[in-house]
């Protein structure tokens, strides 16, 4: 794949670390000095288990973050040269939902129940497009038939919990596509569906995006869904981005343990096996982080150094990136430790 310009950053993310303050007076450093970029177009994946940040990565970018106990402590949020976080409530209420929008795992915990699908969608439409009730109302309907309800007329006036969950699904991408956002986060949309109509979704979505010429920054804990959608994959872990490459690249050639982990959970036509792998161990809680790498004590090859200090970004190639003591500054791995790597 071509590399991006970049004269065609949309998003950009530098530095950034969010913490929130406990009840008991502890910090959790739930996001740490978060450093990426998406492309106009492309689709990003961000991955990792649940506790990594992710979640609270996109609510940051949403300006969603609850302030307090939520505190972003440094970094800035860029989207087309303009930093998100200078932006004052009622500025941001004019770029959410219209240059950026957001699909939830649950559409029943964002969709008000107490309106119809009609009235949901076209007060979306109204309050970013100079359009009357008429106009809105035939958009909303345009954009129902568009993700694949057959029965748009109906649907339109119904509410929420008359739908099933894929239909509901489909309603939150058609109320996120309504004003042709630039950037559509997409937190774990597909969890709750089964596997069919997760297949719909995720094509649906991609159908989607290259209509409405958006990128996307795709959620999720699932990497086949990953393998299927993503044109870059950023591997998080503890708060930390680890890895960083092309969805390629990462799938044939993972660098990090913890990628290479997540990619041996993976069932595969290619194996035969009763159980799959599991990686040992938890992601640690924000508020009691270990010294040095935060994946050591799950780590197969982590030495004494790997518990005592935090390791640096290196790149293996220009696209493909790791935070690992494996590597040298020059993205080699280590000779001291190629036995152990290479031995797993």
């Amino acid at each position: 794949m071509e590399q991006p310009k970049e004269k065609d950053v949309l998003l950009e993310v530098n530095h950034l670390s969010i913490k929130f303050h406990l009840k008991n007076g502890k910090e959790a450093k739930v996001v740490e000095d978060v450093n990426f970029t998406i492309h106009k177009g492309e689709t990003v994946a961000l991955v990792g288990e649940s506790g990594s940040g992710k979640s609270i990565t996109s609510l940051a970018i949403m300006r969603l973050l609850p302030i307090p106990p939520g505190e972003i402590t440094s970094g800035s949020i860029t989207l087309n040269g303009k930093n998100l976080l200078t932006y004052k409530n009622k500025e941001m209420s004019r770029i959410r939902g219209n240059e950026i929008s957001m699909i939830f795992q649950e559409p029943m915990t964002s969709l008000d129940p107490v309106f119809t699908i009609g009235n949901q969608m076209i007060e979306g439409i109204r309050r970013h497009q100079k359009v009357s009730k008429k106009e809105a109302w035939n958009k909303a309907l345009q954009l129902l038939k568009e993700v694949g309800i057959a029965n748009a007329e109906k649907v339109i006036a119904e509410y929420p919990h008359q739908l099933s969950g894929g239909m509901r699904q489909r309603v939150m991408i058609a109320i996120a596509m309504s004003n042709n956002p630039q950037l559509l986060i997409a937190d774990e949309p597909t969890t709750a569906l089964d596997v069919t109509v997760q297949a719909q979704i995720l094509k649906l979505m991609l159908k989607m995006k290259e209509e409405h010429r958006s990128a996307i920054l795709f959620i999720t804990h699932d990497m086949s869904v990953v393998a299927e959608t993503a044109d870059r994959v950023m591997v998080m872990y503890a708060g930390q981005i680890v890895e960083e490459a092309p969805v390629r690249e990462l799938f044939l050639n993972p660098q990090h343990p913890y990628t290479t982990a997540l990619l041996k959970t993976m069932p595969s036509l290619e194996t035969d096996v009763k159980r799959l792998p599991s990686i040992p161990g938890t992601v640690p809680p924000a508020y009691a982080l270990p010294d040095g790498c935060r994946f050591a004590p799950r780590c197969p090859h982590a030495l004494a150094h790997c518990h005592q200090e935090q390791p640096a970004v290196h790149h293996i190639q220009e696209a493909h990136k790791v935070r690992c003591h494996l590597f040298t500054e020059k993205g080699e791995l280590a000779h001291d430790r190629e036995r152990s790597f290479a031995g797993n």
